[in-house]
């Protein structure tokens, strides 16, 4: 009997032990990069596999070594890329190379070894971990993984706000205790909106995107009456409130720097993908329990075919870049424009365009975006000047991330010479401001709109078949992520006597890498039966 089916029976709640026992044939694209370095539980378990080879186990340790040192500080670099040399390299070797040569590969090493070291792992080693019992036991969470999605898979609580098709509610998973966001699009204000494309599209979006600087998407399902998104919690609040409701309109620089050069990560990961965002605005950035920041809201966000341009006269009126107003074509110049109306609104504590509650016409306003220079107070350093200057260029073959390097040159910008990008892009750099846990960070729930109800809209067959595009389940990289915040993984991952595969008892033993834990049996059944 498989691992996951002696869970089950653990749990009595398996209904087909021989289907169960034929997870380890279930079909896996098998792609060394993405089983063993993008998926998670991937990663931990040809990791495990390798802790049983020394020759593969020095491997993972000098690919460990070379992540530390891509993320020590500048000043601490040459040290640590020293140590990694006389660490992992023979004696021999390093006695004949001049101090300049070890200057050298301690400054490039991460680029070249990292690479090859991942080039021999996918050889031979990888052939023969997917005839190991470790493969067999990744099969068998990707089971796990793939089983239904349904509104009894959370519970539901508090209203947080809405979106343009309806609520966004708290949520968490019955299994794991994980918290989430629910963002519900209601079937029948998706259609009189003819909005399926742009539901669709978006869901699909977050689904490529894996980046701590963007929401994620970790499920995705439908109720008889919604489509629900099932998305990363952010409970800090959003950039527009806390520029304008906690005290003083805006923020001192440093603070400003931060946000801004996350953004400018989220905007790079996104543009890797070929995905233009097309809707920066202090309202769609939103700030985790840490005081970290990701962009919210991709339902402007749109794919550029390689090579291509697009055209769309859409986003928000004020932060809408003027080649979007003008519809003439652009690929990712708008979302550049877009940060730079961020960093001038965090710094001044207004939009450039338009003073806080203003009241002036759409045509107004897209006239001094296309004709008018951004005026700049003394809160303005030259620095925080300058890189809005050059984001902020009417003409996007002169706007700054527009060029072919992207994103590097922003970053590369004196504006952010004290933010280490390295550190910043691991989650290691602290943010300068934290949220208070006890504080909430919105409108209160009675100040938020109810939707009408939709009257005279009628759902067919057509718009079943839409529907099962859409709630597709889990989405891989953020449920492993949440298998192993959350010690699932730790606890149910456990293999039999002098690890085998199987475990032929009602209480599996655990391998040596493993700490047993008193709730594991619970805990293990109460996954699995909330996963089917």
């Amino acid at each position: 009997m498989c691992w996951l089916c002696q869970q089950k029976f653990t749990g009595s709640v398996c209904s087909d032990a021989t289907a169960i026992c034929q997870c380890p044939k279930i079909s896996e694209n098998r792609d060394y990069s993405s089983l063993c370095e993008k998926q998670p539980i991937g990663r931990l378990l040809f990791r495990l596999y390798c802790e049983t080879r020394p020759e593969l186990l020095r491997c993972i340790h000098l690919l460990d070594a070379m992540e530390d040192y891509e993320v020590t500080p500048d000043e601490k670099r040459k040290s640590r890329g020293d140590q990694i040399i006389k660490k992992f390299l023979t004696k021999q070797v390093v006695k004949c190379w001049c101090s300049g040569v070890k200057l050298l590969l301690s400054c490039f090493f991460c680029v070249f070894y990292c690479r090859a070291l991942h080039d021999y792992l996918s050889g031979a080693p990888f052939s023969d971990y997917q005839n190991s019992m470790y493969f067999d036991r990744f099969l068998q969470w990707k089971m796990l993984e793939r089983q239904s999605v349904t509104k009894d898979t959370f519970r539901q609580y508090r209203v947080l706000g809405k979106g343009g098709f309806g609520e966004v509610c708290a949520c968490q998973v019955r299994a794991t205790g994980k918290m989430y966001a629910c963002k519900k699009l209601e079937k029948k204000r998706i259609k009189k909106r003819k909005g399926e494309s742009m539901a669709l599209n978006e869901k699909q979006i977050l689904e490529k995107v894996n980046s701590r600087f963007v929401v994620s998407l970790a499920y995705a399902y439908e109720t008889k009456d919604a489509l629900c998104l099932v998305l990363t919690i952010m409970n800090g609040g959003d950039l527009k409130f806390h520029i304008y409701n906690m005290g003083t309109p805006g923020f001192e620089k440093e603070r400003v720097q931060f946000y801004a050069a996350e953004i400018c990560c989220g905007l790079e990961h996104l543009h890797r993908e070929s995905i233009v965002y097309r809707d920066l605005k202090p309202e769609n950035i939103l700030l985790d329990d840490n005081g970290h920041i990701r962009i919210s809201d991709l339902g402007l966000a749109i794919k550029v075919p390689e090579g291509e341009m697009i055209r769309g006269r859409v986003g928000t009126v004020g932060y809408m870049a003027p080649e979007v107003i003008n519809n003439e074509r652009y690929s990712m110049s708008p979302d550049w424009w877009g940060l730079g109306c961020l960093i001038y609104e965090m710094t001044a504590g207004r939009s450039p365009f338009r003073a806080r509650k203003e009241r002036v016409k759409r045509e107004e306003v897209e006239k001094r975006v296309q004709e008018e220079e951004e005026e700049y107070s003394d809160k303005f350093t030259e620095d925080t000047k300058a890189i809005c200057r050059m984001l902020l260029a009417k003409d996007p073959k002169q706007r700054l991330g527009c060029q072919a390097e992207g994103g590097a040159e922003v970053k590369a910008h004196p504006f952010f010479k004290n933010i280490n990008f390295k550190r910043l892009e691991a989650g290691i750099l602290e943010p300068s401001f934290v949220p208070d846990p006890r504080a909430v960070y919105c409108k209160d729930v009675l100040d938020i709109e109810q939707f009408s109800t939709v009257k005279g809209v009628n759902l067919d067959q057509t718009d079943n078949d839409f529907y099962s595009k859409f709630a597709t389940g889990s989405v891989s990289i953020p449920w492993q992520n949440e298998m192993i915040e959350t010690e699932c993984f730790s606890d149910l991952n456990v293999f039999g006597p002098q690890g085998s595969s199987n475990t032929h008892s009602g209480h599996p033993s655990f391998t040596p890498h493993t700490t047993t834990h008193p709730s594991s049996l619970n805990k293990s059944s109460a996954l699995i039966h909330a996963f089917t």
